[in-house]
């Protein structure tokens, strides 16, 4: 049971912690990219996978064009769409090649990576950094030091934190996203009044 809580507690942290490497010039240019797609495209491998297709769904739900690469009901990728690109090492083979292939095709390519210097991180017109626990960090010298003074973090599954906090993070960039929505089609968002 003390292995499950310090493993959650680890995941919260990492979420929360994801904040400060958040740089506001680069998610303005993220939500700028997508709103002006005609077709926004996800992919992600495995577990990336999963939080790409859930980002997906909400680019759905606020009426915007969204594919999940490979999908039978994809259309081709072209010049005037984006890709969104999800790979915590930003080297997976199959991710390189889907970038690869929309920046053939002149389509802006979207990144997160907890790797900016990756393969994935070089060919996105914009990344996001998003912090998680790092292949690195399993195989360096302090390894056994830390787990002497009690930091479990490696006894989270290798990509939990990357992926989780990913989710966690576009599902906040689907909020702005429909603020953004309604502030361009003139709708006005009611703001709560203060309580007395």
């Amino acid at each position: 049971m003390e292995i499950m809580k310090s493993s959650i507690r680890a995941i919260l942290d990492n979420i929360e912690s994801a904040e400060e490497f958040l740089d506001r010039e680069s998610i303005d240019e993220f939500e700028s990219i997508i709103m002006n797609s005609k077709n926004i495209f996800v992919t992600g491998a495995g577990r990336s996978g999963l939080a790409a297709k859930a980002f997906a769904m909400r680019l759905m739900h606020l009426g915007l064009s969204a594919y999940v690469v490979g999908e039978t009901i994809s259309p081709a990728i072209h010049a005037d769409d984006c890709i969104v690109v999800i790979s915590g090492s930003g080297e997976t083979n199959t991710i390189v090649s889907a970038a690869n292939k929309a920046k053939e095709r002149g389509s802006k390519v979207l990144a997160l990576t907890s790797y900016p210097e990756s393969t994935i991180g070089q060919l996105s017109d914009c990344f996001i950094l998003v912090k998680g626990r790092r292949k690195k960090e399993v195989d360096d010298e302090n390894y056994m030091k830390r787990q002497i003074h009690g930091n479990y973090t490696s006894l989270t599954p290798l990509g939990t934190a990357f992926e989780l906090t990913t989710l966690v993070f576009l599902d906040a960039i689907v909020s702005e996203l429909m603020d953004k929505i309604n502030e361009s089609e003139g709708e006005v968002v009611a703001k709560p009044t203060p309580s007395e």
